[in-house]
């Protein structure tokens, strides 16, 4: 679940983000921050459905590491199975996806030089 690009930490989160499975989600992050590590990317792309409890993760996780002056960027695919990602529409839809820092794919979101994608 966990990867290294250079200074940033990459989880990938497949799956559901729901009751069941989101503490795992969170306990993930609080693992890496625990480590030391402050640039850290959510790799939602293999996401297919997210619930409100695995919103609150996601706001959590950005409140943790704006907390200790780090970074969170997450990686949700403009397309995917369904022609889209369902966690992008699910933030969109309560209007806190701008809060997060968005790319396409791993190699943007670890390169300082690209920007994220707009809300």
């Amino acid at each position: 679940m966990e990867d290294e690009q250079g200074e940033w930490a990459v989880l990938r989160v497949s799956g559901e983000m729901d009751l069941v499975t989101s503490p795992a989600v969170r306990q993930h992050v609080h693992d890496a921050v625990a480590d030391g590590r402050r640039s850290l990317v959510l790799d939602l792309s293999g996401v297919r459905f997210c619930d409100s409890s695995g919103v609150g993760v996601l706001i959590a996780s950005r409140r943790l590491l704006r907390s200790c002056q780090g970074r969170l960027r997450l990686i949700l695919p403009a397309r995917g199975a369904e022609d889209g990602s369902h966690v992008n529409r699910v933030l969109t839809a309560l209007g806190v996806r701008r809060l997060f820092d968005v790319y396409p794919d791993v190699v943007s979101a670890v390169d300082d030089s690209v920007r994220p994608l707009s809300a």
